[in-house]
């Protein structure tokens, strides 16, 4: 991977200045998230802040950032568009309650079962998002209200102040990583463009731009403390009828977005998170913002990058980001209100060429097909799609190619042993995908009376296993002759004992179960 990343380990002065940095990040996309969903701006900034605080200090992964996402915010557009934001507050409360749940049930070890093809066109798809969502902040609403790009000088101004803020990113660790590199940028386009009196597209004519033009010219991020509220909806049927397909989408957007990215910053701090506190941890923040005004979240990949690569590591970083946000919120609004889109522009393009995983390009010749195939397929459904849905077809798909070259190493030797009984060494596992090769392997036409599959190198996976050795049985003593079944595992015991009780609901009508499992030879 493309690193901007330093190694420094966790300290005060590192995750504070870390902090103050993608607070400065987490408002234009806060807002942007609110508009997306059809819910005021404060309603996005709250979210940030209370998903931000509550999972830094209860989550699995020190150094990670939540806040208000997109990927969550499009599932919330039809609830708040046809019911109100109150049931959207409702849901989120509810999806909340599903992840801490899921943590209690200990879910979150299943974000191992996503195989690392999967992994990568995941960051390959999220940066190329990320990178896509910053062409918005090239456009302008213009007089006739239609969105416009940007053109000569202003189009200028903004290409070299993200130049600029670039420059510095990249540049100014290699003199020096006592203050962050982000903070610097923002910190010193900020200047200029006040300086020069540059005309540059600041936080606050961005936020214009998304509200009508009758609430644009008072528009400002000054807001109040979030308060506690129980959603006002009716506590009926029919409101969970309506809220519970969105809260389940809400929470399994949120953990696999969130999990996949403590997964990632697993792999470049060279530690581990612990994924089902951050199912938990994602949960409390979650109900907390249904009952506090907020959207809901989960964890953003961006910014935290940019906390790791300006040096981010202990939980303090994300609850500094937190805390300086809200400090914005009721005492600061002016200053983020100027900053220059550009410069955070400039941060989120750092972020992209840091998160794509680059030597993606230089293996993609020397891995297999299918796995090539699974990177370009799930970062296309990332960028078309969803994050979810692209996770979700990828590992189906992996799972797939993983049955379809497994199905075809069932094989067996034969020979036949002292008892004269035929014996069948086989090799590779019996499960629904292998049973067609495995039936091949017979001829109970041609075998002797005793027949014996030895399992020494071999397992029973699945009930369609159980399934073929059972019609195998049954070949076999249609024609006068016995299968035995030989060095069974305790697992594959066990799975034909339960079968085998599944059968004996059926003895009264056929009273022989035919698969023999004994322990010849020992």
């Amino acid at each position: 991977m493309f690193s901007l990343i330093s190694n420094n380990q966790s300290n005060v002065k590192n995750d504070v200045l870390s902090g103050v940095t993608v607070a400065l990040a987490l408002v234009p996309e806060a807002v942007a998230f609110a508009f997306v969903a059809g819910v005021e701006p404060m309603v996005g900034l709250y979210a940030a802040f209370m998903m931000g605080l509550l999972t830094s200090i209860f989550g699995g992964r020190p150094g990670m950032i939540s806040g208000a996402t997109g990927a969550t915010a499009v599932v919330m557009v039809s609830l708040v568009a046809i019911y109100g934001v109150q049931y959207l507050f409702a849901a989120v409360v509810l999806a909340g309650l599903f992840q801490i749940l899921a943590g209690i049930l200990r879910l979150g070890k299943f974000i191992r079962m996503v195989p690392h093809p999967v992994m990568l066109g995941f960051v390959n798809g999220l940066a190329i998002v990320i990178f896509l969502a910053q062409m918005g902040q090239f456009k302008f609403l213009n007089d006739y209200q239609q969105w416009q790009w940007l053109q000569g000088e202003a189009l200028w101004i903004m290409l070299g102040l993200v130049a600029l803020t670039m420059a510095i990113t990249h540049f100014l660790p290699k003199l020096t990583t006592a203050i962050p590199s982000g903070l610097v940028a923002i910190v010193v386009v900020t200047g200029i463009v006040i300086g020069l009196d540059l005309e540059a597209r600041t936080v606050i004519d961005f936020v214009r731009d998304m509200l009508p033009p009758e609430q644009a010219a008072t528009a400002s991020l000054k807001g109040e403390l979030p308060s506690f509220a129980i959603p006002m909806v009716p506590f009926t049927l029919e409101t969970l009828y309506i809220i519970f397909p969105t809260a389940l989408i809400i929470a399994a957007i949120g953990l696999i977005e969130s999990l996949l990215t403590l997964t990632l910053i697993d792999e470049i701090t060279g530690t581990r998170g612990r994924g089902n506190r951050e199912c938990i941890g994602q949960g409390i923040a979650n109900t907390t913002n249904g009952f506090f005004g907020g959207m809901g979240g989960c964890a953003m990949i961006g910014q935290s990058m940019i906390n790791i690569n300006s040096g981010g590591r202990g939980r303090l970083s994300g609850i500094t980001a937190a805390m300086v946000l809200l400090g914005f919120i009721l005492f600061a609004s002016g200053l983020i209100e100027m900053i220059p889109l550009a410069a955070l522009v400039g941060i989120m393009f750092m972020v992209v060429l840091g998160t794509f995983e680059w030597s993606s390009f230089r293996i993609m010749p020397k891995i297999p097909v299918t796995d090539a195939f699974i990177i370009i397929l799930v970062s296309g459904i990332t960028v078309a799609f969803d994050l979810a849905i692209a996770v979700i077809v990828g590992v189906i798909v992996s799972a797939l190619v993983f049955a379809w070259k497994h199905a075809k190493h069932i094989q067996a030797d034969t020979y036949v042993d002292e008892n004269g009984y035929k014996v069948y060494d086989l090799r590779g596992p019996i499960f629904f995908a292998s049973i067609a090769d495995f039936k091949g392997l017979f001829t109970p036409e041609t075998d002797p009376e005793h027949v014996v599959i030895e399992f020494k190198r071999s397992r029973v996976s699945d009930h369609s296993g159980i399934e073929a050795l059972d019609g195998l049985a049954e070949k076999y003593e249609a024609l006068g002759k016995k299968l035995h079944l030989r060095h069974l595992s305790p697992e594959c015991r066990q799975l034909l004992k339960r079968a085998g009780s599944l059968c004996e609901v059926n003895i009264m009508e056929d009273p022989d179960y035919h698969v023999a499992s004994d322990e010849l030879g020992g």
